[in-house]
């Protein structure tokens, strides 16, 4: 659809038209026919631009019965229709649209179905889709992080992230990091097995990005008064060993900064292991001796 087309529909309420069409479709309990007059309806939606300007389309996007039939369409339609909704949704986030009135309508199904697609393995657009999506919306609000914690983002996001590419890594990691600013999210994610061992492998391995993610995430946890179990996962999974590590690198920076006061906060914990570097503890002021 070219730019002249895509202008000329807007002008003449084309927009409008296909909205309303989804939103009586689905309304109507549809059969499969019906149903996939509506994706092919969302087909056409996905290749316009939206805008904040444009605030006419903006506002149509607001109908509350509107988003309840894209959510729908994001948990039963064709993996081809998921796509659609979940770009239009990339688009209205990038537009600035405000999400209180969905996630407030919604609550955890809305997460659970952005969820499903990140977990999406087949369309990997779709899934990159749904990152953006989710970075966005809880960059802005904590409440936003307690109901994608409340339907589970903090177990799916730790098991995706062993898997996961450069790209894709660096985002999980931030998602958690932003959940993780959360007690509850601190709490999942320490009671979850894998936590602390894909963090810790991540640092050093990926990228710079991630590896100041994983320290910020580790500091976090740190911070918190985490129990004995906790500290020993983060030193036998090889983080206190990646932390000091990153202490040898040339110049200051926050993240170095990050890693002296977890290694000086809980470096009297560590220090009884024999593999913790005995060098450290006269630069950490932790004395020599082993008690």
């Amino acid at each position: 659809m070219g730019d002249e087309i895509k202008q000329d529909f807007k002008r003449n309420g084309g927009v409008e038209m296909v909205l309303k069409i989804v939103v009586q479709i689905l309304d109507e309990n549809p059969d499969f026919i019906t149903f996939r007059a509506c994706e092919e309806a969302l087909g056409v939606l996905h290749r316009l631009s939206l805008s904040e300007e444009d605030e006419k389309t903006m506002k149509l996007f607001s109908n509350p019965n509107l988003m309840k039939a894209m959510a729908v369409m994001l948990q039963r339609g064709s993996a081809e229709a998921r796509f659609y909704t979940i770009s239009i949704f990339q688009k209205m986030v990038m537009a600035e649209f405000d999400w209180s009135f969905v996630i407030q309508d919604q609550g955890m199904d809305f997460f659970k179905s952005i969820l499903e697609l990140v977990s999406d393995e087949i369309c990997t657009k779709a899934s990159s889709c749904a990152l953006q999506i989710l970075l966005e919306i809880l960059s802005s609000s904590k409440k936003n992080r307690l109901k994608a914690i409340e339907a589970g983002a903090i177990c799916i996001l730790i098991e995706l992230l062993p898997d996961s590419n450069i790209s894709k890594c660096e985002k999980i990691m931030e998602l958690i990091k932003l959940l993780c600013e959360c007690a509850e999210g601190r709490l999942g994610f320490v009671e979850h097995g894998l936590g602390i061992a894909a963090i810790s492998k991540k640092m050093l391995n990926v990228s710079d990005c991630a590896t100041k993610i994983g320290v910020k995430i580790l500091w976090l946890i740190c911070n918190f008064h985490p129990p004995e179990r906790v500290l020993e996962e983060i030193l036998v999974f090889g983080g206190v060993k990646k932390m000091v590590a990153l202490l040898h690198i040339d110049g200051r920076s926050s993240t170095k900064d990050k890693v002296v006061k977890i290694l000086k906060l809980h470096g009297s914990s560590w220090r009884r292991y024999t593999c913790f570097p005995n060098e450290l503890k006269d630069y950490l002021g932790l004395g020599s001796d082993s008690s």
